[in-house]
């Protein structure tokens, strides 16, 4: 990376190096507190800042009221106007603080701003469809991206980006987790080539470490390195904490994502990352108590209420667990009518029936089931050996739904059995949970 520090935006230039701000190569006048706000929010960009952390980086030894934060907003507002489709550059989080929402790149090399503007265009439409964490919109993230990078290869920010949605992808499974990863390493890769300062490439590349290379401690190490650079970067906070989950440190992954939702308050993905620190916890009504939180955010979450039957099911209260299961396909267009056997199933033998059902489905269809599920089913139901048969599988084959396999409560029927440690070893989490307690 140069010595210079710039940014650009729409049409304007930020020059941190040399506190200058222009419009098309004009200058324009900055009162120099409303210039480090501005600076303050760019740096950040599509993160929020509180009220509080902008009072301490920009006067860091006053004190002033939260009253001089609005001045300043609304005479930066004044002289940007509002961004591209009338979005404003800087969003109000209610009662929170700001978030600068503007497509941003950083110009460290003066030949950046000579970068076609539809990159730019393209990049910025990526970063809005990768922030609504929709299953729905991640699709959309990709192709922003990539056509970013077909018209500019040597754009980093858009292969960081593009290996950001690649890794939402795959934690969605809408394209299978190996290929995904695979493309999201390389993306981020590259990125980090073109600069190695780039959070996005570093938490890109710790959720590959993480959830597809099962390497923690070079995944820990480049998270860290994320949240060195970007000390407001959500992404990297609930990564950061599922990591520290996974190695048996529940407490401390549930304070990092305590930190996202200071920063993201209204994000879905966030409330459903605290209720499944919850549920690792074994604590299930607050694991219910944030699913709700959740669904309040986005009813058409597509994991939500999943994992809310979950939690119901733990609790032995399978009446609510079928009606959240029956709710959830409905909504996915799934008719109500499908259900019908199940109901049946457990009317007349209660869950025991509805286990039955699920074994004779699996023996007509075996390949219709995700491995995971068959090696969580065949242990509730005490069928160890053939539970894991699968789950040995989804080690060979490194599913990343198995991350959490040395804390979560859904593998507990399997945890006296001495194959069960030997599945932790295979995975390298052996000793580091043991370290954890």
């Amino acid at each position: 990376m140069g010595g210079r520090e710039v940014y650009g935006f729409g049409g304007f230039t930020l020059d941190a190096s040399e506190r200058r701000f222009s419009q098309s190569g004009q200058d324009i006048s900055l009162a120099p507190k409303a210039f480090d706000v501005l600076l303050t929010l760019v740096r950040h960009r599509g993160q929020l800042v509180t009220k509080r952390e902008l009072l301490e980086t920009v006067w860091p030894e006053s004190f002033v009221e939260e009253g001089i934060l609005a001045v300043h907003i609304s005479a930066l507002r004044k002289t940007l106007g509002n961004g591209e489709g009338e979005q404003a550059y800087i969003e109000t989080v209610s009662r929170a603080g700001y978030r600068f929402a503007g497509a941003v790149t950083r110009r460290d090399d003066p030949a950046d701003a000579a970068r076609n503007p539809k990159v730019y265009e393209l990049f910025g439409r990526g970063r809005r469809f990768l922030l609504s964490h929709s299953m729905f919109d991640t699709p959309k993230a990709v192709e922003a991206f990539e056509a970013a990078v077909e018209l500019d290869p040597s754009y980093g920010a858009a292969h960081a980006g593009l290996a950001l949605a690649y890794c939402a992808q795959a934690s969605l499974r809408a394209v299978p987790p190996s290929e995904a990863y695979g493309k999201a390493k390389t993306a981020a890769l590259r990125a980090l080539a073109m600069d190695p300062g780039c959070t996005d490439a570093q938490a890109a590349l710790g959720a590959v470490l993480f959830f597809s290379e099962w390497n923690w401690t070079a995944a820990e190490r480049s998270l860290l390195r994320a949240l060195e650079l970007n000390q407001n970067h959500t992404e990297t906070y609930l990564l950061y904490g599922q990591l520290l989950e996974a190695l048996g440190r529940l407490e401390e992954g549930l304070a990092m994502k305590q930190k996202a939702l200071e920063r993201d308050p209204d994000s879905p993905l966030v409330h459903l990352q605290i209720s499944m620190s919850y549920w690792h916890q074994r604590r299930y009504e607050e694991a219910i108590e944030w699913a709700n939180r959740t669904l309040a955010l986005d009813a058409r979450h597509p994991h939500a209420r999943e994992h809310l039957a979950g939690a119901y099911l733990k609790k032995g209260d399978f009446d609510r667990y079928l009606a959240e299961n029956i709710r959830h396909a409905e909504i996915h267009g799934v008719p109500a009518t499908a259900f019908e056997p199940v109901k049946q199933a457990y009317s007349t033998e209660g869950l025991t029936g509805v286990r039955k059902l699920f074994l004779r489905r699996v023996a007509q269809q075996p390949d219709a089931f995700p491995v995971m599920q068959l090696a969580v089913f065949c242990g509730e139901v005490g069928n160890r050996d053939a539970a894991f048969k699968h789950l040995e599988q989804g080690i060979e084959n490194h599913d990343p739904g198995l991350v959490h396999l040395g804390v979560a409560p859904q593998w507990d029927s399997l945890r006296d059995d001495a194959r069960f440690g030997h599945c932790l070893e295979r995975m390298g989490l052996g000793g580091l949970l043991q370290n954890a307690h």
